[in-house]
């Protein structure tokens, strides 16, 4: 990053770790190995409605607590450094929407942001707050479920008893008043929309150094970026708790926490 004059970050759920949202994959502590819950995919959330009350219930719950979650040192630093000129560009895989909470940046949310709802039929966008807000009014039978102590995913996403969601009430667009609402984040299974795509790979070609934080990139939408820029011969430094897909191709790895790294790094090169 000395030398660097443009330097890309790539981040991923690991980085959040500390602002109080598990990562997926971290071996012992990732929501993978704790529990058996995956996120629902792309398919099942658009052909099941009984699916998207299951998701809706749960994300209404998880939401109290996920809306609150604050920025902590690495996403700061992160934004310190792009206004220093030592990060040019941040490309996250997260959808909690910490690093635009930390500060300003040329961020890109490859995954999209779970701050926001979208609806699948006339693409009307409204924020997940003004959702909740019409959850609420809906099923005030479920208000005092909003401050019980959950294990919030890194998506928003709790766990609850079947038996418990058939009931949950979830409205239509307001525009349309047809749609199918959906969180405007890309599901497993969807396609990452062509115009981002471009952008994150556009920012890559114009890096020199590609800095992933907190991530395992096992999903291809980062790992493809990292391929790129192995191709083009450009320093990958991994910093990461357990192993990562791009193992082989990085210059530089290190199994560590990221706010300890930062914090290590910072005095060098600010």
């Amino acid at each position: 990053m000395l030398s660097a004059k443009c330097t890309l970050a790539l981040t991923g759920a690991g980085l959040s770790t500390e602002s109080g949202l598990p990562d997926y994959r971290s071996e012992g502590v990732g929501l993978y190995a704790r529990t058996n819950r995956r996120p629902m995919d792309y398919q099942s959330f658009v052909s099941d409605e009984k699916n998207r009350r299951k998701y809706w219930a749960r994300n209404f719950v998880g939401w109290s607590y996920f809306s609150r979650v604050l920025p902590n040192f690495g996403h700061r630093q992160i934004s310190h450094w792009w206004d220093q000129n030592k990060v040019s560009f941040i490309i996250t895989q997260n959808v909690d929407r910490l690093h635009h909470q930390a500060g300003p940046g040329h961020i890109l949310e490859l995954h999209g942001t779970s701050h926001f709802v979208v609806c699948l039929g006339c693409g009307h966008r409204i924020s997940r707050a003004n959702l909740q807000e019409q959850l609420i009014d809906l099923n005030p039978d479920w208000n005092s479920l909003l401050e019980t102590n959950v294990d919030v995913a890194p998506d928003g996403d709790v766990e609850l008893p079947d038996d418990l969601v058939h009931k949950f009430q979830v409205p239509p667009c307001s525009k349309c008043t047809s749609g199918i609402l959906k969180p405007d984040v890309v599901f497993f299974g969807e396609n990452l929309p062509a115009d981002r795509k471009i952008q994150a790979s556009s920012w890559v070609d114009r890096a020199d150094l590609l800095l992933c934080l907190g991530s395992s990139l096992q999903t291809f939408s980062s790992y493809r970026l990292v391929l790129q820029a192995h191709k083009a011969g450009k320093p990958i430094v991994i910093v990461n708790i357990g192993p990562t897909r791009a193992d082989p191709l990085a210059s530089l790895i290190l199994n560590a926490k990221i706010s300890d790294t930062l914090r290590m790094v910072h005095p060098l090169i600010s």
